[in-house]
């Protein structure tokens, strides 16, 4: 009786391990999920276009609203109504594309000098020897007189109303890219109007005095370059003579200290 038992056991055993076998190395069916559940992995094996959340939920797109009952039709119940666009920043089209450029009306005008004012070579027949710089204040123009009766002349911005002058001098002192330092008439001249300036302002760019300045004698004038081109041809300045950086660093480079200046 026990002989049989065993034997019955032992069969037994044998029968299931070769069916656990056979089992595990079965083919299986297929698992399918609804597609309320398949969706959201489905979607992550796509590409993701430039420019979308990388959140899942913001991006599947479900071709058929969630069944009533089922958890995601719970959860889309209790979220806040949001537009297509906001809920799924996949449908926003992405453009590359540069703004386009504003009207040319509609663009601030860039302010330029009068191209009268640009430097030229003409003829001179006046009293002056070569050498001396000749300010006609009246025309805005600037000669310095050359040899064979021509002169080089140039563009001026000048004194306004009430600050003009005229007169003979001599340059006694040229300085590249100078420091201004305002006469406290000005800065009291300027205050008055709201206008509060400096003691002193170094030399550079933004200096008014520009690139360069001639100094007229022990006056407060001088023959400076400036950084508003725009008012060369202009009655602006305080009495100082002033013209383009180019300009100025043009007729530096051709006077010496000690050149005669006649400003009429």
């Amino acid at each position: 009786m026990k002989t049989a038992l065993l034997l019955a056991t032992s069969c037994l055993t044998v029968f299931a391990f070769h069916a656990n076998a056979s089992e595990r190395y079965a083919t299986r069916p297929p698992v399918v999920m609804s597609p309320d559940l398949s969706a959201p992995w489905v979607m992550q094996l796509r590409e993701r276009p430039v420019g979308t959340s990388a959140n899942i939920r913001d991006r599947v797109i479900l071709s058929d609203p969630p069944a009533r009952g089922t958890s995601m039709h719970r959860r889309e119940a209790r979220r806040p109504a949001r537009t297509e666009e906001a809920a799924n920043p996949a449908v926003r089209e992405v453009s590359f594309r540069r703004p386009a450029e504003p009207a040319a009306e509609a663009q601030p005008k860039k302010r330029a000098m009068d191209p009268k004012f640009l430097p030229q070579t003409v003829a001179y027949s006046g009293p002056q020897a070569p050498g001396t710089i000749v300010i006609d204040t009246s025309q805005r123009f600037l000669f310095l007189v050359e040899a064979d009766g021509q002169a080089r002349r140039y563009g001026v911005g000048v004194g306004k109303e009430g600050f003009g002058w005229n007169g003979t001098n001599n340059i006694t002192r040229k300085a590249e890219w100078p420091d201004w330092r305002p006469p406290a008439s000005m800065i009291e001249r300027e205050k008055e109007k709201g206008r509060i300036l400096p003691v002193h302002m170094e030399g550079g760019p933004a200096n008014p005095l520009g690139a360069r300045a001639l100094y007229l004698g022990d006056t407060l004038y001088r023959i400076h370059g400036t950084n508003a081109p725009w008012t060369i041809g202009q009655a602006v300045s305080s009495g100082c003579i002033r013209m383009r950086n180019e300009d100025v660093t043009d007729l530096y480079e051709r006077v010496k200290v000690g050149t005669k200046v006649v400003v009429m």
